[in-house]
């Protein structure tokens, strides 16, 4: 069995979806908590999964492990093993390699769908990148595209939602692993975020349980493709 390595900054963002998906395709995950794990002991992962979380990656001097994480994340990209980056995930791999990451000036929350680039529409990622398939989408931050990453998608909002480095290496600005029980918890533990984005969490409780059951057909045709690149 491989091992599939999942980095954990809050404990209700977790795979979700992806865990049983990866689960039958033969990984045994495990979770790493990020706040207290010491990444310089950690071994490297046949699969590193890289979760999201309500911090910066520029928040090094409040919280001091994600100089260790960004090293973590580094040596497994520069060694070419695989990482998929969601979200927060998937800026930690951009600010490895020397990119930046800043606030957009705005908030992108909710469902929408994604605008594949021609790489994108080549890609595995593909199966996730239609015009009638909203995806989640949760954050205020973006990153620029390393040196060495090759732009996927795109959103009205946010350019740069999903890069690939080579064949190994994905991350993806939006949340595809989502379930609409899993947002449960994010609802709670977002509420502030939420509040002062002035959105209404009924609505987005209704959209999600619409919306997200959609999501795992072409999330499984996804993950079996990129995968077998490996």
């Amino acid at each position: 069995m491989q091992t599939l390595l999942a980095v954990r900054h809050v404990h209700f963002e977790h795979l979700g979806a992806l865990e049983p998906v990866f689960a039958a395709a033969g990984y045994t995950v495990r979770y790493l908590e990020a706040p207290t794990t010491r990444f310089s002991e950690q071994e490297p992962a046949d699969l590193l999964v890289l979760l999201g979380g309500p911090l910066s990656v520029n928040d090094e001097q409040d919280y001091p492990f994600l100089k260790e994480e960004l090293a973590f994340v580094r040596a497994h990209l520069r060694a070419e093993r695989p990482v998929l980056g969601l979200c927060l995930g998937a800026q930690l791999m951009a600010r490895s390699l020397g990119s930046r990451v800043r606030p957009m000036g705005h908030r992108e929350i909710g469902w929408g769908p994604l605008t594949p680039t021609d790489a994108g529409k080549r890609h595995a990622l593909r199966h996730l990148l239609s015009p009638d398939l909203p995806v989640l989408h949760f954050h205020g931050e973006t990153y620029e595209l390393p040196a060495e990453a090759e732009l996927l998608a795109s959103t009205p909002l946010c350019q740069n939602q999903a890069f690939c480095i080579g064949k190994r290496a994905l991350g993806l600005q939006f949340h595809p692993e989502v379930t609409a029980e899993q947002l449960e918890s994010w609802w709670v533990g977002h509420t502030a975020e939420l509040a002062a984005a002035g959105l209404s969490i009924p609505a987005l409780r209704a959209e999600s349980y619409e919306r997200a059951p959609l999501l795992q057909a072409p999330l499984r045709a996804f993950v079996a493709e990129w995968s077998n690149g490996f």
